[in-house]
């Protein structure tokens, strides 16, 4: 059995799909903060089978849930203060990104324009996002 100990302030993003955790480490910035990291890598899960878990030890408001509700929206965050979990939070797919994503369409002003931002609006669908100025449709990051 494996034990990593708890944290005393910060965040465990539980039900990741298993192999993802990496990016998410990556997407977050995590990689640029000077912070406690523990990256669990396809632990047993009666619900999803396998899954990773990435333990965070930071101020919980480094985290940008905006680009964790874009990678998953299924990710359980549980918020730890004094090393007891305080809240858990629900993720919520943004109406709107910005610069998470490039648009890989040629003829979108974006392509012109470098210094405007990059804004994706979620779609009807509730599942993709779509560029603000062209409409290219973008699937999931994951």
């Amino acid at each position: 059995m494996l034990n990593v100990g708890k944290i005393e302030e910060g965040f465990v993003l539980d039900h990741i799909k298993a192999g993802a955790s990496l990016t998410i480490y990556h997407q977050l910035g995590l990689d640029k903060l000077d912070c406690t990291v523990a990256i669990i890598k396809n632990a047993r899960s009666n619900k999803m089978g396998r899954k990773d878990i990435l333990k965070v030890e930071c101020d919980i408001d480094t985290l940008d849930l905006d680009i964790l509700a874009f990678i998953d929206h299924n990710i359980t965050v549980n918020v730890i203060k004094n090393g007891e979990i305080v809240r858990k939070k629900d993720l919520v797919m943004p109406k709107e990104i910005v610069n998470i994503l490039k648009c890989k369409n040629p003829r979108c002003i974006t392509s012109i324009e470098q210094e405007l931002s990059h804004i994706f609006v979620l779609s009807s669908d509730g599942e993709s996002y779509h560029c603000k100025y062209c409409e290219e449709k973008y699937g999931k990051l994951m």
